[in-house]
C-alpha cells in the first residue's frame, strides 16, 4: 500500500528570508492528518537567503538530521560546536537532554537549501550529542547510501531508532528497487528530478509512505536524487 503526499499539499511558512515547505504538521501548521509517518515526525523542505537562519533556539528528546542541497550553514550550539555543514554534508543533533542550537546562512550571495528531518529516539534522556559526516554524489550513484543507522560506523552516523536513512542519485532510466522487511515501513522523499514509484509519478517535494507489500520499484525518468527511510 502507498499513500502520496503530494508536494502542493504541504504547509508552507514564507517570509522574506525564510521559505519552508512541512510535509508534516510543524509550528503553525497543524494538520492531524499529518502528524509523521512511524518514527519520523518532521521533514522540512527549507531556503534562506543569505545571512539568514534559525538563531538560538532548544530542542530535546529528537534525532534531528539536517541535508544540505546547496550553499552551506553555519551550526552553533551550548555544546560548544561550530561548524560548516556545506552541500553533501548531513549534520546529525541527539537533541536528548536539552540542545541551544542555530543554523544560519553562511554565505554572502547564494542561498541555502536544506532537509530538515525529525526522528522520534527510541528513549528519552540521552546525553546531547553533535555529528557530521559528508556523503559525495558519486558515492550515492545509482545505488543506495546509508547515511544514518542505528549502529552506525563505516561513516554512516549513529541514529537512537529503529530507522536507516538513505540516499540516492539515479541516472535517467535507471531503475531502482527496495525490498521491504515484514513489519517495516519506507517514506520516499523526491530531492530532485521525476521519478515513477511503481508506475505512479512523483517530483521534487512528493513524498510516500509505503506499508505492507514486499518491495517498490522507481524507475528515474530525469536525473533524481532520493531520500529514503526505512523504519521500523
Amino acid at each position: 500500500m502507498i499513500r502520496f503526499r503530494d508536494r502542493g499539499a504541504r504547509g508552507r511558512h514564507a517570509g522574506g528570508m525564510i521559505d519552508s515547505f512541512h510535509t508534516f504538521s510543524f509550528g503553525d501548521y497543524v494538520d492531524p492528518r499529518q502528524m509523521g509517518f512511524r518514527s519520523l515526525r518532521v521533514l522540512n523542505e527549507d531556503r534562506l537567503v543569505p545571512s539568514a537562519g534559525f538563531p538560538a533556539h532548544d530542542h530535546r528528546d529528537m534525532e534531528i538530521l539536517t541535508y544540505v542541497l546547496e550553499g552551506e550553514l553555519e551550526h552553533r550550539d551550548s555544546l560548544g560546536n561550530v561548524a560548516r555543514i556545506r552541500a553533501g554534508d548531513v549534520q546529525l543533533m541527539t537533541a536528548g537532554t536539552g540542545i541551544t542550537h542555530s543554523e544560519m546562512n553562511a554565505g554572502t550571495e547564494s542561498r541555502a537549501h536544506f532537509l530538515q528531518i525529525w526522528i522520534i529516539p527510541d528513549r528519552l534522556g540521552l546525553p546531547s550529542a553533535y555529528r557530521q559526516q559528508s556523503f559525495p554524489p558519486r558515492a550515492q550513484r545509482n545505488r543506495w547510501i546509508a547515511i544514518a543507522a542505528p549502529d552506525g560506523g563505516d561513516g554512516v552516523l549513529a541514529l537512537h531508532q529503529d530507522a536507516c536513512v538513505f540516499l540516492a542519485r539515479l541516472d535517467e532510466g535507471r531503475r531502482l528497487r527496495r525490498d521491504i522487511a515484514a513489519g517495516r515501513g519506507l517514506w520516499l522523499q523526491v530531492v530532485r528530478g521525476l521519478v515513477a514509484l511503481d508506475g505512479t509519478e512523483m517530483r521534487e517535494g512528493d513524498g510516500a509512505a509505503v506499508e505492507a507489500q514486499p518491495a517498490v520499484e522507481i524507475i528515474a525518468d530525469t536525473e533524481v536524487e532520493l531520500l529514503l527511510l526505512d523504519l521500523a
